[in-house]
């Protein structure tokens, strides 16, 4: 209510000043035409007073429509009076200087001052209308401030929320090694102790259990991985991706070897990063094109391309394919596509791939169509001089016989 009248207040004044000035023209009008006769002199002087007055009546209708805060009306009432008043001033001044020797008509005086008022009135708006604008700003500002301080706030928690769900993570898979442990030794020696008294169907039970347990204790093994990508990663350093896939290709040697598979490479750049993740994120990578190659020998392809300051490094094969549907899904924590007897693996694999790549602060993603093959890409950092990969560089290939370079 003290807001509403405020502004019916302040709004009312303007006009009210502008009423006086149209009174004001039509006496004097009027009084010209009675004392003088001069028609031409009264309708000038109803002209020059009553334009200032229709103006404040204007901009007294006008005023409540538009964004300025009625909290600045007062200010325009201010500057408008005060218009009149400083050039009320310049008139007194030249009555009492001595040396000015021109005499004003009382309308010619009428006039001045109601101009006067007239150039209060707009610097009154203009300035209500800047600090309007300035406590809009203001208010913004406050707002993105406040915004900005909850979103701090949100991500301080956040990251508290994911530091404990880490040590959550490596809590519970630390301490899930020593009963699982236990479970498969015991298991083991029911098996040699009593294997003789055990009968077929016995003998199948044990090693379902067993099997079991080792596959339980690889997926702890991941996630105890997939826990520490964060907090027990090293430094990140100059990293020469060649080296990197040559000690996987390596590691995977047997494996390569067993189910005769080929690999074709492009040289690889130099990037900044984890070398011990990124042998991961490559082995990951190379091992599931291998696990998932089909009836026919993988054949697999690693390629890099650059665009500015950031490499693409892809792991191509001709394997069973992906639905595009499942392609998102792939990287979530133990998803899997088949079952355990269809494929093996713990279904932390590709999970643990996105968040090494995340750590690097890149994207990982993959194309791929069923029947078809896929195209594992990951985004790098470039560190130092980048590795020519031109169209006439020679692939190196690893197969059941190594190629020597």
């Amino acid at each position: 209510m003290g807001y509403q009248a405020e502004t019916t207040y302040w709004h009312r004044i303007i006009p009210a000043l502008g009423v006086l000035l149209l009174l004001g023209a039509v006496a004097k009008s009027v009084g010209e035409l009675t004392t003088s006769g001069g028609l031409l002199e009264a309708v000038l002087d109803l002209i020059l007073l009553s334009a200032p007055g229709f103006v404040m009546l204007y901009v007294g209708r006008w005023l409540p429509g538009t964004p300025i805060e009625s909290t600045f009306y007062p200010r325009i009432v201010a500057w408008t009076v005060g218009g009149v008043f400083v050039m009320g001033i310049v008139l007194g001044l030249r009555v009492i200087h001595p040396g000015v020797d021109v005499q004003f008509t009382f309308g010619t005086q009428a006039v001045l001052l109601s101009i006067g008022s007239i150039a209060g009135l707009g610097i009154g708006v203009n300035e209500a209308q800047a600090l309007t604008h300035a406590k809009a700003l203001e208010e913004r500002n406050e707002t993105l401030k406040r915004t900005e301080e909850r979103l701090e706030n949100a991500v301080t928690q956040l990251e508290t929320s994911n530091e404990r769900l880490e040590q959550f993570a490596y809590a519970a898979s630390h301490d899930l090694q020593e009963p699982l442990r236990m479970v498969t030794n015991y298991l083991q020696l029911i098996e040699r102790r009593y294997g003789d008294e055990l009968d077929e169907d016995g003998t199948e039970f044990i090693e379902f259990a067993v099997d079991g347990a080792d596959r339980m204790r690889g997926m702890i093994d991941g996630l105890l991985e997939y826990s520490r990508v964060e907090t027990q990663g090293d430094p990140f350093d100059a990293v020469g991706l060649d080296a990197v896939l040559e000690d996987v290709l390596t590691d995977l040697q047997f494996k390569i070897e067993d189910t005769d598979t080929e690999v074709t490479r492009e040289p690889l750049p130099t990037v900044e990063g984890d070398p011990r993740q990124l042998q991961q994120l490559f082995q990951n990578l190379v091992s599931n094109a291998i696990d998932y190659s089909g009836d026919e020998p993988p054949r697999i392809h690693v390629s890099a391309e650059q665009a500015g300051d950031e490499w693409t490094i892809s792991v191509h094969d001709e394997g069973i394919g992906i639905d595009p549907d499942d392609a998102d899904r792939i990287f979530g924590i133990f998803q899997r596509l088949h079952s355990i007897e269809e494929r093996p693996g713990s279904g932390i694999g590709l999970a643990l791939c996105e968040r090494i790549v995340e750590r690097h602060d890149g994207d990982i993603w993959v194309d791929s169509e069923p029947g078809t093959g896929s195209t594992f890409s990951f985004t790098l950092l470039t560190c130092g001089e980048p590795a020519s990969t031109s169209s006439g560089a020679t692939a190196r290939e690893y197969s059941s016989v190594r190629v020597s370079r």
